[in-house]
Parts: C-alpha cells; structure tokens; sequence
C-alpha cells in the first residue's frame, strides 16, 4: 500500500531538483548495491531493495510520471471515476511496481546478470509479444470559473487508430504477414564471432524484417503495412472542479493502440487556466479586492460580496475600517482537487476616496474636520488672486 512506501527521493538518496544524469547514476549505484547475485547471503532482502530503488527510478526517470509523482504523490487523487478512456477521465495512480523504462545494458558489468534475472536481456525480446501503445500529450485551456466549479470539456486529438481494412495485421485482405525466414521470428540475428579470450555471441537486429520477426509480402493497400492509419478523434473529458493551472489529467486507454493485442496508451491532458480580471489564486484560496465608499468605511455597511461561482454573499463591514484590510468568508475557495475540503475566500476592502464633490457636500466635510481637530483643506487662489 502507498502509505507504506518510503519517498522515491528519499529511496534513491537525492534532492527533488535531480537531474537526470545524477539520478541515473545513483539508481546504476544502489541497483549493482542491492541486486541478488551480489548479495548472495541475504538474497530476499536484497531483492526486496532492488525492486524499490527500480521503482523509483522508474517513476523519477519519466517525465510526466514524475510530474504526477510530485503533484500527487504515490496514489493521485481519486474520485473522478472513469477508466479504459470513458468520458469520466482519471488521474494516474501510481500503483504498479514493474521494472519498464530502463535498459539493464547500462549497467555495466551486471547486464548479463540482469538479463538472466528478468529473464532475458533486452536483445531477447518477442517481437511479437503485446506491446502497450504509446502515451499522447494534449493542452486545454479553461476559464477560472470552470476551474471552480468543474467542467465537461470536447477536444480533439489525432492519433493512430486500427485500419479497418486489415484489422491492424498489415498485409493485403487474404494474406497474412509471415514469419522471417532470417531470425525466425525473434527479430534477432545471432553471431558467433571468435577471440582470443574464445566464442562471444553477439546479437544485433535482423535486417531482413526491421526486428518485427515478421515480413509482409503484400502489404495493405490502405494502411500501407503500418497497421494503423491517423483519425481525428474526439473526445469527451470531465476537468474536476479545484484543478489547477499545470495540473494534468489522464484519460487511460485514449492513447495510440497497442501492437500484437497489447492494451491502448493513455492521453495525458495539461491543463492551463485563463486569468481572471477580478480573482487571483493563492492555493486553494480565491482572492480579489472589493471597493467600498469613504462613508461605508466610517460608519460601517453590509455590503455584497460576488463569490466565484457567481453568487453574492452579505458581509458586514465593521465601522472605522481601513483601506487594505482583509477579510475571509470560510469554505467559499476551491475545493482541493485531491481531498474534499474547501478553501476559503478572502478580499481586501479598498477605500475610495471621492474625487469631486459638491459645495455641500465639501461644505460638510470641513465641519466635520473642524469636529475632529483636522486643519480643512486651504483652496489656493490664482497666483495674482
């Protein structure tokens, strides 16, 4: 479970401002430290350290997944419903383990170790096992009140779909791709070589089908033996109310299709929030300056205050207030995007003073000055006046 997991950072001992050289160098180092076969002694433990620190590093090592990392930690938020790329949308979880996303090759000296461990090193791969397709990235823009309040969103997108005339094999309706006669289908071609230290195998991929293992003779006339022709597609998704400007929603299975049966990518959609004229965010909190008269300053006035999702609520102002003060409605902010609390609304009064007044209305005021102890503003005559 998420909460018994230590950090990523703190698993592969590095600051959260990491670059990608250094936090490769420190998974190479604590992998060689942790791996089995170099802990023959204490084998489960070790084992049990190796598939932490290849965690980490494999959320940290990829972009967006360490983007969704440091904006939501080990879960994300929940709540939204929607997966398999319905129109509900999700937020990335990050609960699966596995060790994808970085070549045990790297490693130096333990790559053979590595491959025998994982079963079978990079170069040992079907090339026509499942493969997941690939992940899609796509911006949208929404107003701050949708922000507020959540909203349904259409857009468009254009990605790879299965050709309907093939039905993503590649080959011309009737035939069927078939097995390269030159690796037999593993997309590899292994070679013998000798040395002075004896025989070393090395493997490279075959020329003959481009590794796919597989040759289409008679490719389809439509898709031209890709399998997969470019639609522009539309979709559905549900931005949830308290999102942020950068947040990121996920839509899983809205990515490009897998290839050999293998499970759809994900479309990870980035949200950018327009400025507003009157409210600013600040956190969870909505904030905004609301202008009041001398005279309600002075003595005091219950005015309106227009919310963010367009109500007005009454505030009372209290008498002899100053120009800057703030106040805080409680629970009107955004609602957190990853809990079910809410922030709150906070403004500053600003005072306006009057610009022109009438000769009563001045009239009135130097008396009042003249109660209060306040030297009444001099009007200067013309210089020869």
């Amino acid at each position: 479970m998420a909460e018994n997991k230590r950090d990523y950072y703190e698993v592969l001992g590095v600051n959260r401002n990491v670059s990608d050289d250094e936090l490769k160098k420190a998974y190479r180092k604590l992998a060689k430290k942790y791996h089995p076969d170099a802990n023959p002694y204490n084998k489960a433990e070790a084992e049990a350290k190796f598939k932490e620190v290849t965690e980490a590093y494999e959320v940290l090592s990829d972009k967006q997944k360490r983007q969704m990392y440091d904006q939501f930690g080990f879960n994300g938020p929940s709540g939204f419903g929607g997966t398999n790329g319905n129109a509900g949308g999700s937020y990335y979880s990050y609960t699966n383990g596995g060790f994808g996303g970085f070549d045990f090759s790297d490693l130096g000296g333990f790559g053979d170790i590595f491959s025998s461990f994982f079963g079978g090193g990079k170069t040992n791969r079907n090339p026509n096992a499942p493969k997941k397709g690939s992940n899609l990235q796509t911006n949208i823009e929404i107003t701050f009140e949708e922000a507020y309040a959540g909203v349904q969103k259409e857009i468009n997108i254009t990605r790879n779909e299965e050709c309907n005339t093939c039905h993503g094999k590649g080959s011309k309706p009737g035939t069927s791709p078939e097995i390269c006669g030159i690796c037999h289908g593993t997309g590899q071609v292994t070679q013998t070589i000798s040395t002075m230290l004896g025989q070393m195998q090395t493997s490279r991929t075959c020329s003959a089908c481009g590794g796919r293992g597989k040759i289409i003779k008679e490719p389809c006339p439509d898709c031209r033996g890709r399998g997969k022709i470019k639609k522009n597609i539309k979709i559905t998704v549900k931005i949830p109310e308290g999102i942020d400007e950068g947040q990121t929603v996920v839509l899983q299975g809205q990515g490009e299709p897998g290839t050999n049966g293998g499970t759809q990518g994900d479309l990870y959609i980035i949200v950018h929030v327009k400025r507003h004229n009157l409210y600013t965010r600040k956190g969870d909190h909505v904030l905004c300056d609301i202008p009041i008269t001398f005279t309600q300053a002075t003595l005091g006035a219950e005015i309106e205050v227009p919310l963010a999702d367009g109500k007005k609520e009454k505030y009372k102002i209290p008498e002899g207030t100053q120009t800057g003060t703030k106040f805080t409605i409680r629970g009107k902010g955004f609602k957190n995007v990853n809990g079910s609390w809410r922030g709150d609304f906070i403004f500053t009064v600003v005072v306006q003073t009057p610009k022109r007044l009438t000769q009563e209305q001045r009239n009135l005021l130097v008396e009042l000055a003249k109660t209060m102890n306040e030297q009444p503003p001099v009007k200067r005559r013309g210089l020869f006046g």
